[in-house]
């Protein structure tokens, strides 16, 4: 397998106002867009080309990755749509846009002809993980079933009910009337091409549907995976804790510029950022190129807009 598609047409509402400026998987984890960990991860289990779709602010993501020389043909997607090419660390980008939602299933359905005849590794776009992806798509592989879901077993949103084995989901969210939910879906799976044969064309739908069609007769696979980290950075409380507790690189970009007389503390400031001598920051976060000002007092915010933050503040997105 060495094709992926990343999630990345949400509207990010759980983390509002910050997507207003970028959308989700655009927001920056430690200097770094979600969507490029996400990337990585994928990367580093041998994925050399990959899908996004968009729809929240699509022009944010002409400043990612570089331009390419453009194809004379790029596929198209369903929706009749021109894709548009990037690159990103050497491996092609191609972005799909939906000007009207398709959710997960429609997505996927949307970029079947560039999907052709080879299994694929699916990715939200708003997911960081270390887990071990290559144990996924292996398993994919072996099984010869339509879809693999990567699955933890410990976590809050625990829908999914394994078999016996593990290795195969019998129920979701107890919609099947089978069994309670005792592991969590990652936002992580492997699919063959057959699976897009049980999409609709044309539809705004999810991938639920067919996978509870799949788990009905059997065929919806399943591997835990609880080695390394898994979170889900789509709400503000996440995101804040994930640039306290990880460590994924310097907390202070060597690109911002911080005033001798700056406190900075647990909190993380990204490149071409400005912190005014006298301001105090305290499990903040500072997105790149962002101003504070020398009476900022702010503890548990994220600067992200183009004003400059100043005064006291504690929870606010300024």
């Amino acid at each position: 397998m060495t094709q992926a598609f990343i999630l990345g047409a949400g509207l990010g509402t759980r983390l509002r106002p910050l997507t207003e400026r970028l959308p989700k998987p655009l927001v920056p984890l430690f200097h770094r867009p979600l969507a490029e960990w996400a990337m990585a991860a994928c990367a580093a289990a041998g994925i050399q080309r990959f899908a996004l779709n968009t729809h929240h602010l699509p022009e944010a993501w002409l400043h990612f990755g570089s331009a390419a020389d453009v194809p004379s043909c790029l596929p198209a997607g369903a929706n009749g749509l021109p894709s548009l090419t990037r690159i990103w660390q050497g491996r092609e980008l191609t972005l799909f846009h939906e000007p009207v939602l398709l959710e997960t299933g429609g997505g996927l359905k949307n970029i079947a002809r560039w999907i052709g005849d080879e299994a694929l590794l699916v990715h939200n776009g708003d997911i960081f993980s270390t887990m071990p992806l290559e144990r996924l798509i292996a398993a994919h592989a072996a099984s010869g079933l339509p879809v693999t879901l990567g699955v933890r077993s410990n976590g809050e949103a625990r829908h999914l009910a394994l078999d016996a084995s593990g290795s195969r989901c019998a129920d979701i969210r107890g919609r099947l009337g089978r069994a309670e939910g005792t592991h969590v879906f990652s936002g992580i799976y492997c699919v063959s091409p057959e699976f897009l044969a049980m999409l609709p064309a044309g539809e705004k739908i999810s991938v639920i549907p067919a996978f509870l069609e799949l788990a009905r007769s059997g065929r919806l696979g399943t591997i835990i995976l609880d080695e390394g980290l898994w979170l889900d950075l789509g709400d503000r409380t996440a995101y804040l804790q994930a640039h306290r507790e990880l460590q994924l690189g310097p907390q202070v970009h060597p690109d911002a510029i911080i005033g001798a007389g700056a406190r900075i503390e647990r909190s993380v400031v990204g490149p071409g950022a400005v912190v005014r001598s006298g301001a105090l920051l305290r499990d903040s976060v500072v997105w790149p190129g962002c101003h504070v000002a020398s009476d900022a007092v702010l503890d548990e915010c994220v600067v992200f807009s183009n004003n400059p933050a100043s005064g006291t503040h504690r929870g606010e997105d300024l």
